[in-house]
Parts: structure tokens; sequence; C-alpha cells
């Protein structure tokens, strides 16, 4: 388990896929197999130093030279099963999203406009290079985005206060099988209550529409991966914002279910207590975002 003063910063939380090495081709499958049985898989949190040691750099390296040859690791039985880093295709991805955190000035002095410009050359010559490049990671800040608790459910919740030198635990595993057919049946149920809304209404059901987006979004990502593949959704250093008796109590991806439920029998009050109270848990961590 990740030690306390290893995650401090970003508070980010983590949706990974874990694939068997069927789904990789050579010689990708013939290096992750090596690894799996002679490497000593990497914790969280050097995958994370990593990342923040090339931003601190002087001058700042918006993304590695190179792409990682690292992996987390999880058994299943006597099968690996693999989620590349993609570190370098992740932080590409990324900048594209720093404009939204942080202001102009700020932005700037942190990653110069020729520095984003030069990377974001990277990028596209990537794509021309390889147009299938997906990463096996996402990553919000401050928050964990309301589709990704649709893939799990709430017996998928693992949760370890930790000891006295270390971190809190909370995660959700869950086969991707499941998290496809929990999609499914979100989209459905989303659909159908957003199209039945009164246009003129700003209820819950209104506020379902960017719920749809944004699940259709991550479903079609989920499509991407083997059918045999595991579904993480990891707090990460969000456990370090959240005090203890919030996170013993916090079932955000059962109040998402319920939710969805009750928004597809049409029962508006019992989705609107469940989106009350997710509105409520997650806007105490965001607010954080912006504190001295």
């Amino acid at each position: 388990m990740p030690q306390v003063s290893a995650v401090r910063f970003p508070y980010a939380s983590y949706l990974r896929v874990y694939e068997p090495l069927g789904a990789f081709p050579e010689p990708e499958r013939g290096h992750w197999e090596r690894y799996a049985h002679e490497a000593e898989p990497p914790a969280v949190e050097e995958e994370l130093r990593a990342r923040l040691t090339a931003v601190l750099a002087t001058p700042p390296l918006p993304a590695p030279e190179r792409e990682s040859a690292d992996a987390f690791v999880l058994w299943s039985g006597d099968t690996p099963l693999i989620c590349p880093w993609t570190t370098r295709l992740r932080c590409w991805e990324a900048l594209g999203e720093t404009a939204e955190l942080f202001p102009p000035t700020v932005l700037d002095a942190a990653l110069p406009p020729a520095v984003r410009e030069r990377a974001a050359a990277d990028h596209a010559r990537h794509l021309v290079r390889h147009p299938d490049a997906r990463a096996w990671i996402r990553q919000a800040a401050w928050s964990v985005p309301l589709s990704w608790f649709v893939l799990v459910g709430d017996e998928d919740r693992e949760y370890d206060r930790g000891a006295e030198d270390e971190a809190p635990l909370l995660r959700y595993r869950t086969p991707m099988a499941q998290a496809r057919r929990r999609v499914a049946r979100g989209l459905r149920a989303l659909r159908d209550s957003v199209a039945a809304a009164d246009p003129s209404e700003r209820g819950v059901r209104q506020a379902g529409g960017p719920l749809v987006t944004s699940l259709v979004d991550v479903g079609r990502w989920l499509e991407e991966f083997h059918p045999r593949a595991l579904v993480e959704l990891d707090y990460g250093g969000l456990v370090h914002v959240l005090p203890p008796e919030l996170l013993d109590a916090d079932r955000s991806a059962a109040d998402v279910a319920s939710g969805i439920r009750a928004l597809g029998v049409g029962d508006d009050v019992v989705a609107g207590e469940a989106y009350a109270r997710l509105v409520e848990r997650w806007r105490a961590v965001r607010e954080r975002q912006f504190a001295n």
C-alpha cells in the first residue's frame, strides 16, 4: 500500500484497465510476460513520481521523450493482467485539459506556450505513426466523474483505512463484461429519462444529459479492450482530501446506481435524493482545488 508522504499530490482519481497477455500483439506480449514474471511491479506512487519529476524539470518536460516500458500488474490465479502506464501518451492527452484547470497566467508560467505547442506537434506526429494508440489509464483531478461510478457496483468496493504510517485505500474492481453491461443499462435508463423530461424543467432528469455524454465516451473507451480485462476505479490521492469518516461512509457507486434505477422508473424524488448526496459529497472535494 502506498505511503502517505509519497502520494500527496496530485489529488487525482484513476480509471484503469488490466488486460490478459493474449490482448497484446508480439513483441509487446513477450515483453509484458517477462515483465510480469521477472520484474518487481512498481507501486502507484512510482508512476506519479516519474510524471511529477518531468513536469518540475527545468525547462519543464510536458511528456517524456520515450514511452514508458512499465506497467501495473494484477494476478488472477496464475494469470497476469497488465495495465501499461503509457505515460507519454497520457501526458500529451492531459495537455488538452490543462487550460480548463488553471488561469492562463499560471499555465504559461508552468508550461510556456512554446513548450505546449512543441508537445502538441509531437503528439500529432505520434498519432500519424500509431493511429490506434490508446491509454489504459484515465485520470481526473479533484473528483471522480459520475460516469465512472456507473461501471462498478457497491459489491466491488474495497476500503482499507490504513495503518498509522500508511495511506487509506478506496477502490472498485469489476470484470470488463460486467462494466460494459452496466454502461448499457445506465445509458438506456438515462436516455429514456432525458427524452421524457420537459425541456422547460431544470431538474435531475435534465442533469442526466451531461452524464449520458460522459458515459458514451467511457463506454467507447472500454470497447477497445479485451472482454476478459478487469476495470479498476481507484480514488488515488483523493483519499488524502476526504477525512476517514467520510471515506468510510462513501457509497458513491451505490448512490449512482440508485439514482439511475429511480430515473428508469420515473421516480424523480429518489433520483434527486441520490443526486443531492453525490453533489454535496464531491463539491467539498472540488472546492479544495482553489484553496490556498
